[in-house]
């Protein structure tokens, strides 16, 4: 068969490294694609060149990934190449769509009727309260933990009546007990949980030759997206399938595997030369992403963990700009200097919002940063995580700032009324409603007047009245004087801590929880001083909240909005992007590497993570780290981070630290800070 002109034209712009991986057909390969390097480019090409230039039936080709959008980008690109029903049947799909499809057809197989349940995670945490319940007394954090472990025998492929003879402590006994109770209600219900869609298929394509056979038959030709993620049943469902070909394509990077939290086994790359002696390796080490400095780094950097197949990036795209170290003095002047030099950077440059990424290794940095980005409004796109705004106990403590300057404000009345508890229940709010829409008046009002105790009783009337009574003297004390501290001997009266103990699943997530209301309302004093010339006048409080109440409305109109901003995200949230100009926050010792990785000796994924941020940066690379972090209330000293140290020292660039700081260059970034403001102004 002749070499159809697309496939000719698209291999024709594909390297020489990236075209052997396309072109390669004969046995089993493994593509050792750095960042960077084009590897979705080679898997799509390679779909097409099977069905196109082989001849191969496109129903007999499967290729799987990790999430659902990289699978469907994956199917539109190969979509763009094939031409009428070239790719009818063609699998591109998740490993769990994959095992989803076996499943369905081996309904009888497996012992399951049609029309079989999917639990999500919640639904299986229902059940698992349930059972765990009949007992013993159990909490949310009891609950997890069983659901983690039995998550994790289940990708283990270690079957219920064997998880007894893994369990090593009392702990881990009880979860097998569970474990197997929960697998029988499962079976009973007709269900399936998340889990079960991998190690199920392969289970029966283990223990049963017949199926293995009729699933042979149908996939003929294997490609594996990010193989360095897949777990010991996710490796298991390739081998059982592709053993007796071996006519497959695995693409990954061990050098990016940060997943091993929740089961990734980056040593899979390995097992699969033991496994497959004929395995071809191709390398693709070319990078179209980042300058030369940026990919020095990198592999410097990466350097220093062991490696099997060893690789080094490449890239034409020229040295580029040093990179910066930035030393600041605590974290809030780290996530100061972030948000101003966006901002100047972004009209020195030109560049759009949407150009700057900040990274960083826990959701809880972005806290500080978001509040100051809203200092200098800049829009802004939080991944990975929750927003500041969107967090409950925000939403709360924003709720009793709107009650405090407009007391006709039903919805935010309606939030709190009852939170910290005030035993005012839902029939009470319902006859308060009706009573307040004949009066037409705020339910707030309504509380007042004396009418209300023919539509409610008295102790219902006396509970409101408690509550707008308590809300006006705040209000009154607000009038008098210190406003911001009205505002915190409310929180303090009324117990909002105690309220977020007992409704949190551990204390110090309620410790953070409170942390994050006392900071909003730190923000909310901060932005209530003026600047330059008038910083001894203070705004009024009423005009300084309207101002964040005007940001949270936005912020939820804006939640769909793809529009010009700059992306927040933790650095496992941004694998596989790439950004012109990334900021790395938080170089430190205990939190790049994390305490938990120190302690469990397994740096050398802290060092992989840092490794995927690096390789984010397209033109520009800043890593930022402050000299004291607040830490449950104390203000710790930080160590910076061994990673620094294993950079090369000539590509970096120091700010903030004398002994490695360049005189001239911080007199010129001086003047170029003084120009920035010029033209800010102007």
């Amino acid at each position: 068969m002749s070499t159809s002109p697309s496939i000719r034209q698209r291999l024709a712009k594909l390297n020489p490294r990236q075209q052997e991986a396309a072109r390669y057909i004969d046995g089993p390969c493994l593509v050792l694609a750095g960042a960077g390097s084009g590897k979705t480019s080679v898997i799509t090409t390679k779909i097409a060149y099977l069905i196109q230039e082989c001849g191969m039936s496109a129903r007999k080709i499967a290729a799987v990934t990790f999430t659902n959008k990289a699978a469907r980008e994956m199917k539109e690109r190969v979509g763009e190449m094939l031409q009428g029903r070239e790719g009818h049947g063609l699998t591109v799909s998740t490993f769990h769509t994959l095992g989803l499809n076996i499943i369905r057809g081996e309904l009888k197989t497996l012992g399951y009727k049609p029309g079989f349940s999917l639990f999500d995670p919640e639904d299986a945490k229902a059940l698992l309260r349930d059972l765990m319940q009949k007992e013993a007394d159990t909490d949310a954090e009891q609950i997890n933990a069983v659901q983690g472990q039995i998550s994790q025998w289940k990708n283990d492929l270690v079957l219920p009546g064997q998880a007894i003879s893994h369990a090593a402590d009392e702990d881990t006994q009880y979860a097998a007990r569970v474990y197997e109770a929960y697998s029988r209600h499962l079976k009973a219900y007709n269900a399936v949980d998340f889990d079960d869609l991998i190690l199920l298929p392969v289970v029966l394509l283990r223990d049963n030759p017949d199926a293995l056979a009729r699933w042979r038959r149908k996939i003929q030709y294997m490609l594996v997206d990010e193989y360095q993620d897949t777990n010991v049943s996710q490796y298991q469902l390739v081998k059982l399938l592709m053993a007796e070909r071996a006519t497959f394509t695995v693409v990954g990077d061990d050098d990016q595997s940060i997943y091993a939290w929740r089961g990734a086994r980056p040593e899979n790359l390995v097992t699969l030369g033991e496994d497959f002696p004929r395995l071809n390796v191709i390398k693709l080490e070319q990078n179209y992403r980042s300058t030369g400095t940026i990919l020095r780094a990198a592999n410097t950097l990466i350097g220093n963990n062991p490696h099997v197949y060893e690789k080094t990036l490449w890239s034409e795209m020229g040295q580029g700009d040093a990179i910066r170290v930035i030393v600041n003095r605590h974290e809030e002047a780290e996530a100061e200097r972030v948000a101003s030099e966006i901002l100047t950077r972004r009209i020195k440059e030109r560049a759009e919002w949407r150009d700057f990424a900040v990274l960083y290794r826990g959701n809880f940095q972005a806290r500080l940063l978001e509040l100051k980005l809203q200092h200098y409004q800049i829009p802004y796109k939080l991944s990975g995580g929750t927003s500041f705004f969107s967090r409950n106990e925000i939403k709360d403590a924003m709720a009793y700032l709107r009650l405090l300057i407009n007391p006709g404000d039903d919805n935010a009345f309606l939030r709190i009324v009852n939170v910290p508890r005030r035993e005012v229940g839902p029939g009470t709010l319902e006859k308060l409603a009706n009573y307040a829409t004949e009066r037409q008046v705020s339910l707030f009002a309504a509380c007042h007047e004396i009418g209300l105790e023919q539509v409610l009783p008295t102790r219902a009337v006396e509970r409101l009245s408690r509550f707008t009574h308590f809300i006006d003297g705040v209000r009154r004390r607000m009038d008098q004087g210190d406003a911001i501290a009205a505002i915190r001997d409310m929180l303090r009266e009324m117990d909002y801590e105690a309220w977020l103990f007992q409704n949190a699943s551990a204390p110090t997530i309620a410790e953070r929880r409170m942390a994050n209301v006392w900071t909003l309302i730190d923000q909310l004093e901060k932005s209530m001083q003026r600047d330059d010339d008038d910083a001894d006048e203070t705004d009024d409080v009423e005009s300084a909240i309207s101002r964040l109440v005007l940001r949270d409305i936005l912020e939820q109109q804006a939640e769909e909005d793809d529009s010009d901003r700059v992306q927040l995200l933790t650095m496992h949230a941004s694998k596989g992007l790439e950004f012109p100009h990334v900021y790395l926050m938080g170089l430190e010792e205990e939190l790049l590497p994390h305490r938990n990785a120190i302690e469990a000796g397994t740096i050398e994924e802290e060092r992989r993570l840092a490794y995927v941020g690096i390789t984010r940066a397209r033109r520009t690379l800043t890593l930022t780290l402050a000299r004291q972090r607040k830490a449950y209330g104390e203000l710790l000293d930080c160590t910076p981070s061994r990673f620094l140290e294993e950079l090369p020292p000539d590509d970096l660039e120091w700010e903030g630290r004398a002994d490695k700081e360049d005189p001239e260059k911080k007199q010129a970034r001086g003047k170029d800070a003084i120009a920035g403001l010029r033209s800010l102004l102007g």
